[in-house]
């Protein structure tokens, strides 16, 4: 019989005896009363944690749990920190959402504490993606702004990404203090629930136009999408907000034969069609490629339920599509929007790209190329943002993303924008067809150029209260016994960034790595490749990211070398699998 701390049921027993709605304390006391404990542990062992980005979890009743409740205690910790740090000031967030189960319940809630205290609200009249509300934060002066989405998590997840003034996610010194806010939120009863209705103001559909004639203004090849505006092209939200926004970028920037996946095209938050509504799993376009397949399709393009991240698909030549990864787009934006800057003369040496410290070190050889720029930032797309922040008025940003299907073109957005991204790889196939080439052929050329590298990833699940213990403790284990070899290669530097050090293990010495502190480590080889271990900040999760390259001497070695490649990272894996 599982045994259970007397602290858990005291915690349930403290919300059935809340003001919490007649279905809520229902579903405590079933919890009370089964005879597995281990879903009424895992609702109530411990507070739903307010991260760094926000909230994000598993929707049910419970502390532990995503509710009406929990979302309504977490705004009212943030409605208190921006009262404090913006005194006497008139303050405004922004606020939309996804298409997730209870999510216009949850935007509501929102909306609501906000108003109860004295906050005005710009609130989306219909459900937006995210980099929308990045760009609305910025355009009507919001001090904050709340995306009510769990992203490209399964089903049963829902929470909320929390925004600072500049349009991207908090970071340093505000993240730490709204965590210390919410914290101080003990009880329901912490919450104002007294809404004020006429402090709430609706953003309308006109400001699509508005974000959209932005958008158009990213093209950099104009003329080479008139000669292919007839370009196949298929789309699909995955039943998320991106269901009209796409579209439309692809339409400013002037393709005209674009398919929608009408299975996937409503939103709902079942995802009905897919088993995990993650465009980086190939499953989950398995629908968008047939579409392709059909129509012939030159592109195929798809977006996660809140439409910051993408995926593109290229034809294999063989019938067939290629599922392309967030390193090889993101490699394939970067060559393109430099060749372009480089080409129109608008490299000056004032200008920078960023990206984070798990994405492939191809952007960093192809920025280097170009005289360019670039910086290496922890996880996380706000990371990039306070960047772009940082060097406002001073250098000016091209673009920049991360391995996980995520980049930026510009800065009116501050937050990866799957919207932008799509149809900007709408242009470089469009522009390289012009050029007689296909996706593959440029790939190529920049492996030529720069160097052929290939990534791959493991995600282990770990769930509940024993996943996290499970997954600290192989953490802790990577630092107290650090490996000397992985797959027979030999490990010549650590860096730890969660301790801040740079463990050279060919002469023994530490030095200080100077990066924020994360939960990271990093295992570099003597033959190139590269391993990152790090724990998901939303997920129950560790993710494991291999990254192994080689010189690729001409063209016709391409498949020989792929395969080295393909062989050296399954061996990585097998030793942490």
């Amino acid at each position: 019989m599982t045994t259970i701390d007397p602290m858990i049921t005291a915690k349930a027993e403290s919300w059935l005896n809340s003001k919490i709605d007649e279905k809520s304390k229902a579903e405590i006391r079933k919890l009370l009363d089964s005879s597995d404990k281990t879903e009424l542990i895992d609702s109530f062992y411990r507070d739903l944690e307010f991260g760094t980005g926000g909230l994000r979890g598993i929707m049910g009743v419970g502390s532990n749990r995503v509710n009406v409740y929990t979302i309504a205690m977490a705004t009212q910790g943030l409605a208190n920190y921006l009262l404090k740090c913006f005194p006497d000031e008139e303050i405004k967030v922004a606020i939309t959402h996804d298409c997730r189960i209870n999510n216009t319940l949850f935007a509501d809630t929102t909306a609501n504490v906000f108003t109860a205290n004295g906050i005005k609200v710009k609130y989306f009249r219909e459900l937006r993606p995210t980099p929308m509300l990045s760009f609305a934060i910025r355009y009507f002066g919001c001090k904050s702004g709340v995306m009510v989405t769990a992203s490209h998590n399964p089903k049963e997840y829902n929470g909320y990404k929390a925004y600072w003034d500049d349009g991207g996610q908090v970071v340093a010194p505000h993240d730490k203090n709204i965590i210390e806010e919410v914290q101080k939120i003990l009880s329901i009863d912490d919450v104002n629930w007294n809404k004020n209705d006429n402090l709430i103001e609706y953003i309308e559909e006109d400001f699509d136009l508005i974000y959209l004639n932005l958008i158009k203004k990213l093209s950099l090849s104009p003329n080479e999408i008139m000669l292919h505006r007839e370009m196949p092209i298929v789309f699909s939200p995955i039943h998320g907000a991106s269901g009209k926004m796409v579209p439309a970028s692809l339409k400013v920037f002037g393709f005209e034969n674009i398919h929608i996946v009408k299975e996937q095209a409503e939103p709902d938050g079942t995802f009905p069609t897919v088993i995990y509504p993650n465009p980086e799993e190939a499953e989950a376009l398995n629908m968008s490629i047939e579409l392709g397949k059909k129509i012939g399709a030159d592109l195929v393009l798809a977006c996660d339920p809140d439409g910051d991240r993408y995926a593109a698909c290229i034809p294999d030549g063989k019938g067939d599509f290629e599922l392309l990864n967030g390193n090889q787009t993101g490699a394939l934006l970067t060559y393109y929007l430099l060749g372009k800057w480089r080409e129109h003369g608008k490299l000056t040496g004032d200008q920078f790209m960023v990206n984070t410290i798990v994405t492939t070190e191809l952007i960093d050889e192809i920025c280097r190329g170009f005289g360019v720029t670039c910086y290496s930032v922890l996880t996380g797309f706000k990371n990039i943002a306070e960047v772009i922040r940082n060097l406002e008025g001073k250098k000016e940003f091209i673009g920049g993303g991360e391995e996980s299907y995520g980049y930026l073109i510009g800065d009116f957005v501050r937050d990866k924008d799957g919207n932008s991204a799509c149809a900007m790889v709408a242009e470089i196939v469009a522009y390289y067809k012009t050029k007689g080439k296909s996706i593959q052929d440029v790939l190529a050329e920049i492996y030529m150029e720069f160097g052929f590298y290939k990534e791959s990833l493991i995600s282990v699940t770990k769930k509940g209260k024993d996943g996290a213990e499970q997954i600290q403790k192989l953490m802790t284990g990577f630092r107290t016994n650090r490996p000397t070899e992985i797959n027979g290669i030999k490990v010549v530097k650590i860096f730890d960034v969660k301790d801040s050090k740079i463990y050279n293990l060919v002469d023994g010495t530490e030095t200080e790595l100077k990066m924020d502190k994360s939960n990271v480590i990093q295992f570099y080889l003597e033959d190139g490749s590269k391993i990152s271990a790090r724990p998901s900040g939303t997920e129950p999760k560790i993710k494991y990211y291999f990254s192994v390259n080689e010189a690729l001497p001409n063209r016709e070695a391409y498949k020989a070398v792929q395969e080295s490649l393909d062989i050296k990272i399954e061996g990585l894996k097998k030793y942490f699998a």
